[in-house]
């Protein structure tokens, strides 16, 4: 008589040596290797009772499924690629938070990979990704100076753009263009009009877009962005430092400073201290995501919230709807003005 309760002292040993199969889940819970897969990928077919007599056994065995085994069955690896330029930038690690959740929901996995914002990288991490038979790809660095993207998905990829936007692709983003109007919108309430921006990197719809909507705004109050008072700089706490530097030499020198990204900020707001400036009182400034640091400085930042980590797990569920041949369109979701010390003075 066997006992289907548990596996004979035998087949333990031997398996205790090698990754436990769906054979000897079946040997042991006393049923077809077909209805061990069927129980194990959801139990469509078979009993409640005896679907969870495999799993107890399945998970008493130690039992891991095989990826490669159900993507040759399937067609598919259910795992999503994601590249952004570097997971160390709280933003990008919140939207990457998002995208694990939301990939979860949906029954996948993700793998990351970061671009450093390089051209070459970001190609070569794309397609290692594409080599390991990834789904679809989630990329949060599409840069307008670089045909990857484009070539992707005439390619018959998957991709789903989330932080920064291309025309025609399909993305989920923050409305930078209104970010950028509430930053405007806020600093001239305040009465400034001798206003600059520090607008990040050429190549990113995040700068462009959010510096497009600041202008905007302000020509339609009838306030002129001097010529030479919109900076370009690198997305950290250096670019924002040496682009505030340059803007503080002018003259008239600025009153208020609106950084594209809280880190830029942040540099903004050392320059000014290090000019014998007041952050608040003699230079307002206004930064972009509004990061959980923000709140915490000396200076409290007002900062335009983007909805990040939000972004993140509708870019994923896009994604697996574009997998799954559903309707799905590009979205973008709207941040909010977190007014603080660094414009209330």
């Amino acid at each position: 008589m066997v006992d289907f309760g548990a596996p004979d002292p035998g087949s333990a040993a031997e398996s205790s040596s090698r990754p436990a199969t769906l054979a000897d889940i079946a040997q042991a819970a006393g049923v077809h290797p077909t209805t061990v897969s069927r129980a194990l990928r959801g139990g469509e077919g078979v009993g409640r009772r005896t679907a969870e007599r495999v799993r107890a056994v399945a998970q008493e065995l130690g039992y891991l499924p095989n990826p490669a085994a159900a993507s040759l069955r399937t067609g598919r690896s259910t795992m999503l690629g994601v590249v952004v330029p570097r997971l160390t930038d709280i933003v990008l690690a919140t939207i990457y938070e998002g995208i694990e959740s939301g990939s979860a929901d949906a029954g996948y996995q993700t793998v990351v990979a970061n671009s450093g914002d390089d051209l070459a990288t970001q190609r070569m991490r794309v397609e290692t990704l594409l080599a390991a038979r990834v789904d679809g790809l989630i990329l949060g660095d599409a840069r307008s100076d670089a045909d990857l993207v484009p070539e992707l998905v005439d390619r018959g990829n998957r991709v789903v753009l989330t932080s920064r936007r291309l025309p025609g692709i399909l993305s989920v983003t923050c409305d930078d263009l209104h970010g950028g109007r509430l930053a405007a919108e806020h600093l001239l309430e305040l009465g400034h009009r001798d206003l600059a921006v520090i607008a990040g990197e050429p190549y990113a719809s995040t700068g462009v877009e959010r510096t497009e909507g600041f202008r905007t705004a302000c020509a339609e109050a009838g306030v002129e962005i001097r010529e030479g008072y919109v900076v370009q700089s690198s997305f950290d706490v250096r670019g924002g430092r040496e682009a505030a530097e340059s803007l503080l030499r002018l003259n008239p020198r600025p009153t208020a400073l609106f950084a594209v990204n809280d880190f830029a900020a942040i540099g903004a707001m050392g320059a000014i201290r290090d000019a014998g400036l007041q952050v608040g009182r003699d230079v307002a400034v206004v930064g972009f995501n509004d990061v959980p640091l923000a709140a915490q400085l000396p200076v409290p930042l007002t900062s335009i919230r983007s909805p990040m980590w939000e972004m993140g797990r509708e870019a994923a569920r896009t994604l697996v709807r574009l997998i799954n041949d559903q309707p799905c369109a590009s979205k973008t979701l709207t941040p909010h003005l977190q007014p603080r010390a660094s414009t209330l003075g």
